[in-house]
């Protein structure tokens, strides 16, 4: 079953990382044939759905990979890290935006003109108003959040000069997992797979950094999103391309949740104890991130249907206790 969409032939980059990944399943479920391109840096083989073709190199070189049997690129091959993006920038400069100029360069050459590009809520650095919209100002405040404001430029220029259709979608925190696609990184940053680690034993407690923030219970505030939300989104996008447009859509829940609120939540679907300890403010942590996705409900007719915490919780838990198990570990 397609879901009344018209079977089509992808070529995803990044498709072996966590969205990458989930993506790509979602368009193989929905009837498309799917290659995924990845050079396994961040990504896993494991993480390729069944059903898609994979080919191991780099962005740079798709130009070897696109032809135009290809209807569109969903791209995801960037480097992610925002603290290694401060301490190494050039490398994230160099895969992240010579990278995409690469891949735009490697599409104009196969004719493939659409485009759906992973960008990120990071674009716009400290929010100046909540929740954050489309027309906010961008002010990245790591050069992982500038590299994906500059292709987002890059884009913008693409579709002005060269007649691409394109879609950029911003993410919040995305969480969660989908089957045996789940979230993992070398190392761990994000909140709800760290916090699960400590559930699982594998860390004795989950810092807290600041308690003081002018929120609720004072911890900050973040926009979850469940990775099979944000995938559906993106099937959705492929289906408003426009020639010469780029459309820019932020992709959350528009509420958000605590910190404190998380733990609570991973406490109360695992049964199991969350020890944390407090620890200082880090530089540059807004008190609360919360997306308005009016622009892809109006655009794209997407919400999120899975918009409770406790059910992303639950999916992202399911799938670290049988990484845990594969890993020889009791959970």
């Amino acid at each position: 079953m397609n879901g009344g969409r018209t079977a089509a032939r992808y070529l995803v980059t990044g498709g072996a990382g966590y969205v990458g990944g989930v993506v790509a399943a979602h368009l193989l479920e929905a009837g498309h044939e799917v290659t995924v391109l990845d050079d396994l840096s961040t990504g896993f083989r494991e993480g390729v759905p069944d059903g898609a073709r994979f080919v191991e190199g780099r962005i740079q070189d798709a130009a070897r990979h696109l032809d135009p049997s290809y209807d569109a690129v969903l791209h995801f091959a960037a480097f992610s890290q925002v603290g290694e993006s401060v301490a190494d920038p050039e490398k994230y400069w160099e895969n992240n935006v010579g990278g995409t100029m690469a891949l735009l360069a490697a599409m104009r050459g196969a004719g493939v003109r659409r485009l759906v590009f992973s960008s990120t809520a990071a674009t716009y650095g400290e929010p100046v108003s909540t929740p954050v919209t489309e027309t906010d100002p961008t002010a990245p405040t790591s050069p992982y959040g500038a590299t994906k404001l500059a292709v987002d430029h890059m884009i913008t220029g693409e579709a002005a000069a060269h007649g691409l259709a394109a879609a950029s979608l911003r993410y919040f925190n995305v969480a969660g997992a989908y089957g045996t696609l789940g979230e993992r990184h070398d190392p761990e940053s994000h909140l709800v797979p760290l916090v699960l680690q400590v559930a699982l034993g594998r860390r004795p407690s989950v810092a807290v950094y600041g308690d003081d923030y002018p929120t609720p219970d004072g911890t900050c505030v973040r926009d979850y999103i469940h990775v099979a939300d944000l995938a559906e989104a993106h099937l959705r996008a492929l289906d408003v391309l426009t020639p010469g447009e780029h459309l820019i859509c932020n992709l959350g829940n528009g509420h958000g949740f605590s910190v404190r609120e998380v733990i609570d939540t991973v406490r109360a679907v695992t049964g199991r104890p969350v020890p944390e300890v407090a620890a200082a403010r880090r530089p540059g942590d807004p008190a609360v991130l919360v997306a308005s996705a009016t622009t892809a409900r109006e655009r794209l007719g997407w919400k999120p249907s899975r918009p409770a915490l406790a059910d992303i919780v639950a999916d992202a838990w399911d799938f670290a206790r049988r990484q845990d198990a594969t890993a020889g570990v009791r959970a």
